[in-house]
């Protein structure tokens, strides 16, 4: 007997954004700040905003619809080392999945507006979650081999050629 392996994920959504270039967009949201964006979420899931006004970010959970799946051993962005991809967050990745974390501004029925976005403009959205700093927020993290990376170059590596006018 097979068993079905099918995962029925569905976008409840879209985020729109400026960046229409994979190669000029940030690469992670703290490298876009104060670009904005706007998510449209399908009217049938407008019940579930209530409330979400009350939060001051939300993790944006898309599928990365223009990456392909890519090799189990990348260079990420910060590094000429290489990385195993669930070690980093390079876009190549087995299931195309991103996750950013970014602040909310307003609520205007299904559309909400939003900044600091590195997401590519059409990303198909396929959840929110509120950022919620006493869960979010562990103490006593670390950052694995980022820990090392220069701040100075991790910006200019970051912020890339952006194309947001």
């Amino acid at each position: 007997m097979t068993k079905d392996r099918s995962l029925p994920i569905h976008p409840i959504g879209v985020i729109r954004t400026p960046h229409k270039e994979a190669e000029k967009t940030p690469i992670q949201p703290c490298f876009a700040r104060e670009i904005r964006g706007e998510i449209e979420v399908n009217p049938e899931f407008a019940e579930g905003l209530m409330g979400i006004e009350g939060f001051s970010h939300l993790h944006l959970i898309y599928h990365l619809h223009q990456a392909e799946p890519g090799p189990l051993v990348v260079k990420p962005f910060l590094t000429d080392e290489p990385t195993g991809i669930f070690a980093c967050r390079y876009p190549e990745r087995p299931n195309g999945i991103g996750l950013s974390v970014v602040r909310l501004l307003g609520v205007e029925g299904c559309r909400l507006v939003v900044e600091d976005v590195d997401m590519l403009d059409g990303s198909p959205l396929l959840d929110i979650k509120p950022y919620f700093p006493k869960a979010d927020r562990p103490e006593g993290t670390w950052g694995g081999w980022t820990e090392e990376v220069d701040s100075q170059d991790a910006q200019l590596r970051g912020k890339r050629q952006s194309n947001h006018g």
